[in-house]
């Protein structure tokens, strides 16, 4: 499912907001993608980036992000 307004997602340690993510990816959202039932968005789109949501679980649910470019320069 593709959401264009952002949709706070929590993990066990951390409750992310709009603002927060701006300020951990450094840059403006634009739309945010969940598969399935997923409670974690899959992929989060910024204005100048892709990013690729990790989940990783050993004892708690944790997060990463992959910050992969959305309009490379190409000379």
């Amino acid at each position: 499912m593709m959401y264009c307004e952002f949709k706070p997602f929590s993990t066990d340690t951390e409750t992310y907001t709009q603002e927060m993510f701006e300020e951990v990816i450094g840059d403006e959202f634009e739309a945010m993608m969940y598969k399935e039932d997923h409670e974690i968005p899959a992929y989060i789109w910024t204005v100048n980036f892709v990013i690729i949501v990790k989940r990783s679980t050993k004892f708690v649910t944790d997060i990463s992000f992959e910050k992969i470019p959305r309009n490379p320069v190409c000379e």
